[in-house]
């Protein structure tokens, strides 16, 4: 089992001021008692849109397994007064590569800028695991979402879409986080 790198979440303190009631914003480590987080939030989002494909199922039966303990790293949000609001994962699959994968908020916790505080937080884990690629797979029909990861660094990438993109069905769209300074080849 691979020790995950310590991060100090004070750092991910965040207060948001556009709303009648501030917001306090934290993020959480997966556990155990988590999990049904992880599943709840992800099922919402996906058959909101999509269907549960057998990937997604296992996944989100056996997060500890398929996610934590092969290497890979689950945060949560947490907005105080409310609870657990959004969820977001990297799952390993390569020496050093990751994929950024099943993120989602609670639909009634969107508009607190909860799901940019969560991408911002795993991209900055990710980087701190030296993940390269660090890659998404998505669907056009979630421009919101895509609009965000545009916002922090993805950019579209037909190499990822290539190499990963056959593992779901509803895929049509691949994106890799590009750090200033790197730029993607076509």
């Amino acid at each position: 089992m691979m020790t995950q790198p310590t991060v100090d979440h004070s750092a991910y303190r965040f207060l948001l001021e556009d709303h009648a009631m501030p917001i306090d914003l934290s993020i959480r480590e997966f556990s155990d008692d988590l999990a049904v987080h992880f599943r709840e939030i992800n099922a919402e989002w996906i058959q909101s849109m999509f269907r549960l494909e057998d990937t997604d199922r296992e996944v989100l039966d056996n997060p500890r397994t398929r996610i934590i303990d092969a290497g890979g790293v689950i945060l949560f949000v947490e907005a105080s007064g409310i609870g657990i609001v959004g969820t977001c994962a990297l799952q390993k699959t390569g020496a050093s590569g990751y994929e950024l994968t099943k993120m989602g908020v609670r639909e009634s916790a969107r508009g607190m800028k909860a799901g940019e505080f969560l991408l911002a937080a795993i991209i900055e884990r990710a980087q701190s695991l030296n993940a390269d690629p660090l890659y998404l797979l998505t669907n056009t029909k979630c421009a919101p979402a895509i609009h965000l990861y545009e916002k922090l660094g993805f950019q579209h990438d037909v190499n990822i879409m290539a190499r990963y993109g056959a593992r779901y069905q509803r895929c049509d769209v691949a994106m890799r986080h590009v750090r200033q300074h790197d730029q993607i080849q076509p």
